[in-house]
């Protein structure tokens, strides 16, 4: 048994800066109260009035998939074919990618992670907790879900670069629309084959197709995260999940607070950033800082990712500090990251708030995380500490530093 006591608890389960006891079992969290009597045996960790939040969670990052002093290569996109679902981008994370460290020291317990946006079908994102040398320590779940792509990354890689489809909008929703009919009708097959097997029946061999098989997986209601920043593309993603009637979230979401009527109107579950920085391509030019502060005043529960590493993995809070100045309020700054976060990716019975029979992670802060010095003092994963702030130490990142 773990006891963190002491506790200025904020649990996002309806206890908003009180004093309680964490009681950890394992790798969940058992009870949380008051106060909880230390027994002999039992570990015992003083919070010291210090704030406690869960673990963050980053909602949309390609942390594990993009370039790094240790990966070396640039494995997030596959530019050899626009619609790529049969891909995993579990198969190609890489544990030693020097940013799960970083996520770790700055509270980040969980990445939701995956193909970049150069394909309108880019393959599967993963689910994963940023501590281990090996994927399987502390995956969630491999395949999340499914990565899509709309505006102008696909037009760029494939259009501009490559002399193919797509190289306008038009054509991207339309192969986004084929490859799920595609996907629908192979399902029915499938579905049909396999009846016949499970009946005992005689079948016809079956024509697989890994890229089918994946993105039928859709229709049973894997969610799509569907890259889309403007206003109009937002639309077509609303307008062409609603067609086949997918679970599905709205990724960037720049110009949704443009529309953040038609966003509550259609129930859409919406993933920001990254909202600073600069206004790198075209349809950024209404990128604004007030439009968590809009959003949350629509009344729509949303989450912020880091896109990382667009915004590195030590930015993130950086990033909600800023938000938090142009509107948004506290409250909803740190549910953005924790239970917003794991409610909008599917993964919010394990993480994003400390409730009992959850994934034990939390972060004792040293420094508010919302204060632009923000520290975390002692991060907990799966209830053991995987990473404590030393006073006068300079942490190193990077290997061979």
């Amino acid at each position: 048994m773990l006891l963190v006591k002491n506790c200025n608890l904020i649990d996002m389960a309806g206890i908003y800066e009180e004093k309680r006891d964490l009681l950890i079992d394992g790798t969940k969290i058992l009870r949380v109260a008051q106060e909880i009597p230390a027994e002999e045996g039992w570990e015992v960790i003083d919070a010291a009035g210090r704030l406690v939040t869960p673990g963050i969670v980053d909602s949309h990052a390609h942390i594990g998939l993009s370039p790094t002093a240790v990966a070396g290569g640039m494995d997030g996109n596959e530019y050899t074919n626009p619609t790529t679902p049969g891909l995993r981008g579990f198969d190609a994370l890489d544990p030693a990618d020097p940013a799960f460290a970083v996520a770790l020291k700055n509270g980040v317990t969980t990445v939701v992670t995956g193909p970049g946006s150069a394909n309108v079908i880019g393959g599967t994102f993963s689910a994963i907790k940023t501590y281990g040398r090996t994927l399987d320590e502390g995956v969630i779940c491999p395949e999340i879900a499914m990565k899509t792509a709309l505006g102008e990354n696909p037009k760029f890689a494939y259009g501009k670069n490559r002399g193919m489809a797509p190289s306008t909008r038009m054509m991207s929703a339309a192969l986004f629309r084929e490859q799920l009919m595609k996907a629908k009708e192979y399902r029915e097959k499938w579905l049909a084959h396999k009846a016949k097997l499970d009946a005992g029946e005689e079948a016809e061999a079956f024509a697989y197709d890994l890229g089918m098989h994946s993105l039928m997986r859709v229709f049973d209601g894997m969610l799509v995260k569907i890259h889309c920043h403007q206003a109009d593309d937002i639309m077509t993603a609303i307008r062409i999940s609603e067609e086949f009637g997918l679970r599905y979230t709205l990724d960037h979401c720049t110009e949704g607070y443009l529309i953040a009527d038609k966003l509550k109107e259609h129930h859409c579950k919406v993933i920001i950033g990254p909202i600073f920085g600069g206004k790198s391509k075209f349809e950024l030019k209404h990128k604004s800082m007030k439009a968590a502060g809009i959003l949350e005043q629509a009344g729509i529960e949303f989450s912020v990712m880091t896109d990382n590493p667009v915004i590195p993995m030590e930015g993130l809070l950086t990033q909600l500090a800023l938000l938090h100045k142009f509107g948004m309020s506290r409250k909803m700054a740190l549910r953005a990251v924790t239970i917003n976060a794991a409610n909008n990716t599917d993964i919010g019975d394990r993480v994003g708030s400390l409730e009992p029979g959850k994934d034990a992670d939390l972060v004792i802060w040293n420094v508010d995380p919302l204060d632009t010095m923000s520290e975390a003092g002692i991060v907990i994963v799966d209830g053991k500490v995987r990473y404590e702030k030393k006073e006068g130490e300079i942490d190193v990142d990077y290997q061979g530093l």
